[in-house]
Order: C-alpha cells, then sequence, then structure tokens
C-alpha cells in the first residue's frame, strides 16, 4: 500500500534522507525511530506530498505522489508533526471544514465528524477554540481530522505527543483496532510504543535505513536478550556472583546497587543461550533470598543507542 524507492531530500549541503526505499503493506504497523535530525519527519513530509523529494518514488495505493498527487493524496490520513490547526476555530468547526474538504456533505459529513470525534473522546471540547485547547486535546483534533475519511493508509507523527497515559492508552487501542484493515507508519520516540503498538520497527540514521525488523527481531539483537535478572539481598548476591558466573552458557554478570539495601545481577547468555530454568534451579537449590528473578526479552533502547550513530561512534572509539 506504501511503496517507497531511492528517496532522497537535501537541504543545501546536507543530506536530510539519503535513497531510503521501503514497502508497508495491509495490516502492517511501521514504527519509525531515529534520533533528531534523522530524517523521519522529512520522509512523512515526503511519503505525503507535502515536500517534494530531490530523488526517488512514492506510490500510495498505486498512485504515484507526484504524478497522480490528488488519488494518493485521497487514500492518507496525515497527522502532521506539532499537529497544526487553526486556532479561531472550534474543534467542531476545524473538524467540518476538513470533512467538506475532503468531499463530505450533509448527512454524510455529520456522520464522519461524529466517529472521528466518538474514536478520539473529543466531546467535552467540541465547542472551544483550538488555541485554547491543552497539547492533548490538540493533538486528538490533529489525529480526528487524520481518521476523518476513513483512509486506507495512515501516516503519524509522534502521535501519542502530550498525551496523559489514559489518553496514550486510548489511541494505541484505536491505532491497534484500525490496523488489520489499514497501512500505518507512525513516528515514535517513546520506544515502548513500538512494543505496544508496532508490527514492524525501522530505525533510520542519517536519512537510511539502519535496522528494519519486528520489534521481536529487533529486541533478539539486544545484549540483554534472555538474560537474567535477580534481586537479591547484599549477603546472597555476593555468594551468588561467583557462583552465576561459573554456570555453563553464561557470558557474564553485571552487578548494581538496588533498592532496600539490594542487589541486582544480571546474568548474560552466550549466544542467545536460555538461562532461566539453570539460574532458577540454583537459586532454589542454595536458598537464595529472592526478591525478583525474571528473563529479560531485550531491551531495545540499548538497540537504538547500539546502531544509531553517535552512540555507536562512541562506542567504536572506545574500543581502540
Amino acid at each position: 500500500m506504501i511503496e517507497i524507492e531511492g528517496l532522497t531530500k537535501r537541504f543545501g549541503p546536507v543530506t536530510a534522507v539519503a535513497g531510503l526505499s521501503l514497502k508497508v503493506g495491509k495490516g502492517e504497523v511501521l514504527g519509525f525511530l531515529g534520533p533528531n535530525g534523522a530524517g523521519k519527519s522529512t520522509t512523512m513530509k515526503m511519503i505525503t506530498g507535502y515536500l517534494a523529494a530531490d530523488e526517488g518514488k512514492v506510490k500510495v495505493c498505486g498512485h504515484d505522489i507526484e504524478t497522480d498527487t490528488t488519488a494518493a493524496q485521497a487514500a492518507i490520513g496525515y497527522l502532521p508533526e506539532g499537529a497544526p490547526a487553526y486556532g479561531d476555530m472550534t474543534a467542531r468547526h476545524f473538524l467540518g471544514f476538513i470533512a467538506e474538504v475532503r468531499g463530505f456533505k450533509g448527512a454524510g459529513a455529520k456522520a464522519r465528524i461524529a466517529a472521528a470525534v466518538e474514536k478520539t473522546e473529543l466531546a467535552p471540547v467540541l465547542d472551544q477554540t483550538i488555541e485554547t485547547l491543552s497539547k492533548g486535546f490538540k493533538r486528538r483534533v490533529g489525529l480526528a481530522q487524520a481518521i476523518l475519511h476513513d483512509p486506507p493508509v495512515l501516516i503519524m507523527d509522534e502521535p501519542t505527543d502530550g498525551l496523559d497515559p489514559n489518553q496514550k492508552h486510548s489511541v494505541r487501542s484505536l491505532i491497534r483496532g484500525m490496523a488489520p484493515q489499514k497501512a500505518i507508519i507512525v513516528s515514535t520516540h517513546l520506544l515502548e510504543e513500538v512494543e505496544a503498538i508496532c508490527t514492524r520497527a525501522i530505525i533510520i540514521d542519517r536519512g537510511a535505513i539502519v535496522a528494519d525488523g519486528t520489534p521481536a527481531e529487533l529486541l533478539a539483537r539486544s545484549r540483554y536478550h534472555n538474560a537474567v535478572t535477580l534481586m537479591l539481598p547484599k549477603d546472597d548476591a555476593e555468594k551468588a556472583f561467583g557462583r552465576l558466573k561459573a554456570l555453563p552458557g553464561v557470558s557474564g554478570v553485571e552487578r548494581v546497587a538496588g533498592a532496600d539495601g539490594g542487589v541486582q545481577l544480571t546474568v548474560f547468555p552466550k549466544s542467545g543461550a536460555l538461562l532461566i530454568e539453570t539460574v532458577s534451579g540454583l537459586a532454589t537449590r542454595e536458598n537464595w533470598k529472592v526478591k525478583e528473578l525474571y528473563a529479560e526479552p531485550g531491551r531495545l533502547d540499548e538497540v537504538f543507542r547500539a546502531i544509531t550513530t553517535s552512540d555507536a561512534a562512541r562506542a567504536k572509539a572506545a574500543r581502540k
């Protein structure tokens, strides 16, 4: 439903997006990750036709965004960075305007507005001007206009930015509910959001893709994948450290001071070995007073830091 080939954008001497290619199919929720300035928002603007590419092609539902712009944009719901809207309009007036722009009139427009308002829980502020709304409600107005025409493709830049935890939960549930019938791209800085709603994640750095996979596949690249973490009293931790390090399949053990005088030990596997049963069995036999014990799926933030430019460069320099 979204096809991108060789997408490139330069701003003077700076290449913001460098030959980016990807496809997103129906039923996919693609998490778009990267450090600030990596090219995420620029890519989204080019996909939607808001910004012209210097090189490359974008097709949305088979329509070329450059040569068949209107048909391509009719298939897109777009929530831009900052959720811009006309501040002097009420939320109701603004959504009515968007419905008209999208070609809906009369009862059809009212039905579309009502559905978008219900999904985004905007009813309490419908008759307030947008400039008086909180950041979270402004974001929800932006989301409502993006889904109003029930588009097959959704492009959303930080959809939960400024929302409280309950609102984030509602928006994530909405995205999951829409996902089977749409192709969705979500840009986010919230790594937990990727695990919560995305079927696939891409990490870009300096305008190029540096990782592409399901959240589980990215987590498997973490050094914490299948690691086992225990929380023990200090006395037990001292004894446990050496015993754990000597276990077959263990590459190392890290020790961190925890709360209430406890110690957190993280046991790292060799080559993704499964250690949870071995570690829990040893703890049982030794009668350690274990406060917590769990296997780690991996840590997405650690993967992100390891493969994006600034942290990867530091790590390389440190090894030298």
